[in-house]
């Protein structure tokens, strides 16, 4: 990296001469600016950058307002990872610093010179005497700010719906991986034991059974399918039940006793049960008709565990179809828990990484939202992914949602307006809370309270700008072990 330089000092200017008058007519900006207006740009300094010198670095107070009269300025952004942006480059007659010197927020990057540059630079003082006595320079540098916002807004947004993407993709990841390993495994175990129950059948056909015996499979065939999933049982009856079973199994000669005994206990079979079998099946033929039976069970066990995979991939298809579509096109109704539901699906895995408890309490029958914009989930995808980050190990996640009528007050001599409906929802997280000196930036762009790596300072920006585009309104507050965001919209939005 560069060392820092200061920039080379000439001579400050006086009364403005003509061949600077000259120069700054070939501002675009100053176009369209009388001439007698043009000279309102006294008082300024001429200053000259070698290659590689900064301007303003990154974090810097706002301080002044330049005009670049010649050369070239690369803008550069310091990514949290500490990664370095080119975001832009500032050509020769562009005019630069107003948006930091209005707004009163810090450089949002470094400005170097990639070549030698002269500039003329106005320091807050005059910056503010020029905004104050020249009407058409104050129109040409608002102009010009309000341009390049459109254009910073633009570039934020699109960072945002990439990291949006990111974390989406992610969580679909993660969550497909899931329930489509499980059928995988799920399939492979029922061939088996699909294999294992023709080997045996074969074997029993070989072999002379009895109408008892015949009677006795067909009734540990019913009470295998009268109980399809397994029962829940904590850990130490389990324990206990399949250690019985296993010492009972063994006696009776069975092969594979710890293998079988586990599936069986899943489906309540005692011992007891197990008794007319063990009477009707001499020998090793009791041993091959166990084996059988807990194919059987397993088989309609593994069934249900694909059924639950495949419903589960289709559940999180459906999220994400809600996710990516909504709010986009024509006016649409949205459910707000349906919203919240989808977001949560597609966060799954960071909940469960985190170990978090999840507190809901979604109303029922709220009201839809009609809506016309888009972006919606995105709000709940950066508080939630906030919160999450925020929580310790284990901690807790609450989130609530509910309607609000509000009476509104008429202006004076207006007629009686009624009350207004808002949708509202908290959502709140039991983490170290934000620091009171950050509290006022939370929603700046690229600001960031979390480590270097794990957010880029973009979500919460992007929240009020959807909020407000919703015509609603977000507030929190915060302190160690509670912090809270409290996002409002109109049903109503005239």
């Amino acid at each position: 990296m560069s060392v820092r330089t200061e920039p080379a000092v000439t001579a400050p200017a006086g009364a403005i001469s003509d061949e600077l008058l000259a120069r700054l007519r070939t501002v675009p900006i100053l176009a369209d600016v009388p001439e007698e207006e043009v000279r309102c740009l006294y008082g300024g300094t001429e200053r000259t950058l070698s290659e590689g010198d900064y301007l303003a670095h990154q974090g810097d107070a706002p301080r002044y307002f330049w005009f670049l009269l010649n050369g070239e300025l690369r803008i550069l952004h310091t990514m949290p990872d500490g990664t370095v942006q080119h975001v832009a480059t500032a050509p020769a007659g562009t005019a630069l610093g107003e948006m930091p010197l209005l707004s009163n927020i810090p450089y949002g990057a470094d400005y170097r010179a990639s070549e030698v540059c002269d500039l003329l630079e106005f320091d807050e003082q005059r910056f503010w005497r020029l905004m104050t006595d020249c009407p058409s320079i104050r129109k040409a540098v608002l102009g010009n700010m309000a341009l390049r916002f459109q254009k910073f807004q633009s570039v934020v947004v699109q960072q945002e719906k990439m990291a949006s993407l990111g974390t989406l993709a992610a969580g679909l990841m993660h969550e497909l991986n899931n329930p489509g390993a499980a059928a995988v495994r799920a399939a492979a175990q029922l061939r088996e034991n699909l294999m294992r129950m023709h080997r045996l059948t074969a074997k029993f056909s070989k072999s002379c059974l009895t109408e008892d015996q015949r009677h006795c499979i067909f009734e540990l065939q019913e009470r295998a399918f009268s109980q399809e999933k397994p029962l829940h049982m904590n850990s130490l009856e389990q324990s206990d039940a399949e250690e019985k079973l296993t010492e009972w199994l063994e006696t009776a000669s069975v092969e594979d006793a710890w293998k079988l005994a586990p599936t069986l206990v899943s489906i309540g079979i005692t011992a007891g049960e197990l008794e007319c079998a063990r009477e009707e099946f001499p020998g090793s033929i009791f041993s091959d008709a166990l084996n059988w039976l807990e194919a059987l069970v397993s088989s309609i066990q593994l069934v249900s565990t694909i059924e639950e995979s495949i419903g589960r991939v289709s559940t999180l298809v459906k999220a994400v179809k809600s996710y990516a579509y909504e709010g986009k096109g024509s006016k649409q109704s949205v459910d707000i828990n349906e919203s919240i539901h989808a977001t949560f699906i597609i966060l799954a895995h960071k909940f469960r990484e985190k170990q978090a408890v999840v507190e809901k309490d979604l109303a029922p029958n709220l009201p839809q939202l009609q809506c016309e914009c888009s972006g919606l989930n995105q709000i709940w995808t950066n508080l939630l992914d906030n919160a999450i980050d925020a929580i310790p190990q284990g901690g807790t996640v609450r989130i609530r949602t509910w309607m609000d009528e509000i009476n509104q007050a008429p202006a004076a001599g207006a007629p009686i307006k009624g009350s207004r409906r808002f949708l509202c929802i908290t959502i709140a997280d039991n983490g170290a809370g934000i620091p009171l000196e950050s509290q006022a930036h939370i929603f700046d762009p690229f600001y960031t309270t979390k480590p270097v790596g794990v957010g880029t300072g973009l979500g919460l920006g992007i929240v009020q700008r959807i909020v407000d585009q919703y015509g609603g309104t977000i507030t929190f507050s915060s302190e160690p072990g509670a912090t809270e965001f409290r996002v409002r919209l109109p049903l109503d939005r005239s």
